[in-house]
C-alpha cells in the first residue's frame, strides 16, 4: 500500500507549468531558474575535480573543505561563527536538508508553525515526520505575520516552526521586528526554528539578509538552511548545508546519513572554490538580477499591471485583481501559458488553505530579451 501522504500527491505547480511551457513552446517565467549557466570559475573548479580528484565516497558530513568555506563565508556575509568541525553538514540541496531537519527533531504529534504561502515540500515532510502543521496565513500586499497570528498559531504542544526568509514566492524580506517578535515564541514555547534561508544571497535595494539565528535567544535553537545551488545561480547541482549548534547539528547529521549519506564530491570542491575565491560575485549577481527586477517591473506597469515590492529572490508578483483581470490566478496562469505563450505560477497553490487567488508569481532572471518579449505577451493577456 502507498502511504497516505502520498498516494495521490498531485505533480508539483512547477513541474505542470514547465510542462505546459514546453508543450506550447512558452517563455518560462514559472520555474525559478536563471538563463545564465552559473559562474564559469566555479564550474570549471567541480570540472578538474571530477577529472583529477576522487569519485569514491566524501565524509557522510562534508568534505572539510567545504565545511570551512562555508564556515568562513557566513563569517564574512553575515557575521556568524560556525564550528566547521561540529555545527555543519552538507546534504544534497536544500530539500533534502529540510528533509533531515525535519526527521531528526519531529516526533508524532509535535506542533510545527508553518507560514503560508509556503514551498511545497514542507507539508508533505512535516507530516511525513508525524508533525501536526499549524498555519499562519500571510497575504498581500506586506506578507507580514503579528503578535496575535503568533498567539493563535502556538501552543503547548509546539515543537518547531519553519520560517523562510527571504520569502518564496513573495519576495519579501523579513524585517528585524518580525524575527524578534518569532524569537521571543520560540524562547517562551521551547521551540527550535528552522530556517529555509536559501534566497539570503538575492537581496535588493542596499538590504541585508539577517538570519534567524543570530537573534537572541536563538543560536542553540536554530537550525539554518542554505544552498549553494542559489547562491551561484546552479539549480541542479543540489549542494545544501545545514547549519546548527553542535547537539542539533549531531542528530541532523544522524538523518542526513540514511538519507543521501554524501553529496558528489567535485560539486562540494567545485562550491567550495567558489566561496572561497569568487567572492566578488556575491556582490555583483545581486546587482545584476536587481536591474532584471526593475526592467520586468517597468514592462509590467507599463502594460497595465499592478506589480507588488519585490525585496529579493529571482521572483516579483502581480496583483491581477488592481491589474484589471478578472479571473483567478490559476485560471490566469493556464490561459497565459496555452493562449499567450507566457508560463507564470499561481500564488494560489503555495496555499495549504484559504488562498490568496488574486496574485500570480514571474521569475526575472531571465536575459533582457526574454524579458522584453514576455511583457509584449503579457500585455495581449492582459488585454
Amino acid at each position: 500500500m502507498v502511504h497516505p501522504i502520498f498516494d495521490n500527491l498531485p505533480t508539483t505547480i512547477f513541474e505542470r507549468m514547465s510542462g505546459l511551457a514546453r508543450q506550447h513552446g512558452a517563455i518560462n517565467l514559472g520555474q525559478g531558474f536563471p538563463d545564465d549557466q552559473g559562474p564559469l570559475p566555479v564550474r570549471q573548479a567541480a570540472a578538474r575535480a571530477l577529472i583529477e580528484g576522487s569519485n569514491q565516497y566524501p565524509p557522510m558530513r562534508g568534505l572539510p573543505e567545504l565545511r570551512a568555506a562555508v564556515a568562513g563565508h557566513y563569517a564574512r556575509r553575515q557575521d556568524l561563527s560556525l564550528d566547521p568541525d561540529t555545527e555543519i553538514v552538507v546534504t544534497s540541496g536544500a530539500t533534502e536538508a529540510l528533509a533531515a531537519a525535519f526527521t531528526a527533531l519531529i516526533s508524532p504529534g509535535d506542533e510545527v508553525v508553518l507560514f503560508q504561502p509556503l514551498y511545497d515540500a514542507y507539508l508533505p515532510l512535516v507530516r511525513r515526520a508525524g508533525g501536526v502543521p499549524r498555519l499562519v496565513r500571510l497575504a498581500p500586499p506586506h506578507w507580514r505575520f503579528d503578535r496575535a497570528m503568533l498567539e493563535a498559531a502556538f501552543t503547548e504542544r509546539t515543537r518547531l516552526v519553519v520560517l523562510n526568509s527571504p520569502l518564496n514566492p513573495a519576495g519579501i524580506v523579513t524585517p528585524d521586528e518580525d524575527l524578534a517578535l518569532l524569537a521571543e515564541f520560540c524562547v517562551r514555547h521551547d521551540a527550535i526554528a528552522v530556517c529555509d534561508e536559501v534566497w539570503e544571497a538575492v537581496v535588493f535595494d542596499g538590504r541585508r539578509h539577517r538570519p534567524l539565528i543570530t537573534v537572541p535567544g536563538m543560536r542553540e535553537r536554530t537550525v539554518k538552511i542554505g544552498s549553494a545551488g542559489k547562491l551561484f545561480g546552479m539549480t541542479g547541482w543540489k549542494v545544501g548545508f545545514l547549519m546548527a549548534a553542535p547537539p542539533l547539528a549531531k542528530a541532523l547529521a544522524a538523518a542526513h546519513q540514511f538519507l543521501t549519506f554524501t553529496t558528489p564530491p567535485n560539486l562540494q570542491v567545485g562550491v567550495a572554490w567558489g566561496l572561497d575565491n569568487h567572492r566578488a560575485w556575491f556582490d555583483e549577481m545581486p546587482v545584476a538580477l536587481q536591474r532584471s527586477r526593475d526592467r520586468l517591473t517597468a514592462g509590467l506597469r507599463d502594460a497595465g499591471y499592478v506589480v507588488l515590492d519585490s525585496q529579493g529572490t529571482y521572483f516579483l508578483n502581480v496583483d491581477l485583481q488592481a491589474s484589471g483581470v478578472t479571473v483567478d490566478d490559476a485560471t490566469f496562469c493556464e490561459r497565459s501559458v496555452v493562449e499567450h505563450g507566457v508560463a507564470a505560477i499561481p500564488v494560489s497553490a503555495f496555499y495549504a488553505e484559504d488562498p490568496v487567488t488574486t496574485v500570480a508569481r514571474l521569475c526575472f532572471a531571465k536575459a533582457d530579451a526574454t524579458l522584453d518579449e514576455a511583457v509584449g505577451r503579457l500585455a495581449k493577456a492582459r488585454r
